[in-house]
């Protein structure tokens, strides 16, 4: 699958993209075209949810279970973040839903309860926290095969769970007595779609960086917001901003040596402003 991948690659008028080598870049490009899509989906239902801070919460409690993961000596600590990102998404559900609190204060005492415990486990016994620096900016240039194929398999997952329960999703988000009385189990959608968005941000968050996560899973919704008439287009402005700012991202980190998740960001920002200016008229 790989050498199909890396012979289309090479039809590409780039210094990298010649045979033979460069291929952590050319893996880059392939994870570039799977991420986006997912923050490009994902993005739509944040926005509509009003769940926009809930993410970059989960950033935080992701990477808490790093920190766990790395103190119980585990291979692999991604495993242990997704474990706990997922119960923290789970737990700041079921409080949500009952509490009187407004969500953005539950979000808001969640994800410093987190950040709080993070550096609490990673400086545990007079460790240095300069071994989790990587996690605040992320390096999409040491993305391995098995690893795209994992955020395909999750790609893919999302799109089913988007074509089922996105208008439940809508209809919960907008109006969630309504939703209930039309026998949609909301805290269930509510709850599925969370574990969703902790995965993501989780499994993400290595090669994209905790600093501005949550800032691609927002941008690409809020700018196609802007111009986007109705449902169809809202969906597609916001796949297309994100797979393009995605490209656009990762060929400047490049070709100026600097992080491929802070110049993702800085062309959804800049699109979003673009769009902002050209917005339709309500």
């Amino acid at each position: 699958m790989m050498e199909l991948w890396y012979s289309i690659v090479e039809l590409l008028p780039f210094d990298w993209a010649q045979s033979g080598g460069m291929y952590f870049m050319k893996n880059a490009l392939l994870a570039v075209l799977v991420i986006s899509p997912l923050f490009g989906i994902l993005s739509t239902m944040v926005v509509h949810s009003r769940m926009s801070f809930f993410s970059d919460a989960l950033g935080h409690s992701a990477f808490t279970g790093m920190a766990i993961g790395a103190i119980c000596g585990f291979n692999e600590p991604t495993w242990a973040a997704v474990a706990f990102a997922v119960v923290f998404a789970l737990l700041f559900n079921w409080v949500r839903r009952r509490s009187a609190l407004a969500s953005d204060t539950v979000i808001g005492v969640f994800s410093s309860t987190a950040v709080a415990l993070g550096i609490f486990i990673s400086t545990l016994g007079g460790r240095s926290f300069t071994k989790f620096n990587a996690l605040l900016i992320g390096d999409i240039l040491s993305v391995e095969p098995a690893k795209i194929g994992l955020l395909a398999v999750i790609l893919v997952l999302i799109i089913v769970l988007w074509a089922v329960s996105f208008n439940q999703l809508m209809l919960s988000a907008v109006h969630p007595a309504l939703a209930d009385s039309r026998g949609v189990k909301v805290f269930w959608q509510e709850t599925i779609f969370s574990a969703a968005i902790a995965v993501v941000v989780t499994v993400s968050m290595t090669w994209v960086g905790l600093m501005v996560i949550n800032a691609l899973i927002v941008l690409p919704a809020a700018a196609a917001r802007n111009i986007a008439k109705n449902m169809t287009q809202y969906h597609l402005f916001s796949l297309l901003g994100a797979v393009v700012a995605g490209i656009a991202g990762l060929m400047t980190s490049y070709y100026i040596d600097t992080s491929a998740g802070a110049a993702i960001t800085l062309y959804l920002a800049v699109w979003f402003m673009i769009t902002f200016l050209f917005r339709k008229k309500t």
